[in-house]
């Protein structure tokens, strides 16, 4: 029996050019109106964000529930490639104990005259259902870029 991928890759086709992408998750003002996710036709919302865009810079965000829970997230940014690529750890500030730190590449693709191609990959996960509960997070997340995104670039 073959061991599970405990890797997660989303992709998406975004009606932005790669610099919007880009700054989209380069920026915590940017970040602040899409970095969230929506559950049962909720949203939760992104209270805090807070970020130093270099090498081994740091971030740390807060995503607030409908219910009205705070969880608190934090990582370290380890390569930047303006417009074209970030990667960045990626841990929750869980009480009592923090989760394992993953990694997050996300890469930035050219599409026509003014799309992109957002590839995410984060890894390695603990269990396929910790994979699987962060596929369906961070796929929300990434229809609100889209969404954002869409807003940005009028």
């Amino acid at each position: 029996m073959n061991a599970p991928d405990l890797s997660l890759t989303l992709v998406r086709t975004l009606d932005a050019p790669p610099e919007l992408v880009f700054e989209a998750w380069t920026s915590a003002e940017h970040a602040r109106r899409w970095w969230y996710p929506r559950q049962n036709g909720k949203d939760f919302a992104c209270i805090a964000f807070e970020m130093d865009l270099r090498i081994g810079g740091a971030y740390r965000y807060c995503i607030r529930s409908p219910e009205g829970q705070e969880t608190w997230a934090h990582g370290r940014f380890r390569e930047i490639s303006v417009n074209r690529r970030l990667e960045f750890t990626f841990q929750w500030e869980w009480a009592p104990e923090p989760s394992d730190e993953t990694l997050i590449t996300v890469t930035f693709e050219p599409r026509g005259r003014a799309g992109t191609t957002l590839t995410f990959v984060q890894a390695p996960f603990q269990s396929a259902q910790m994979r699987d509960g962060h596929e369906a997070g961070w796929g929300a997340v990434l229809d609100r870029l889209a969404e954002h995104l869409a807003g940005a670039a009028r």
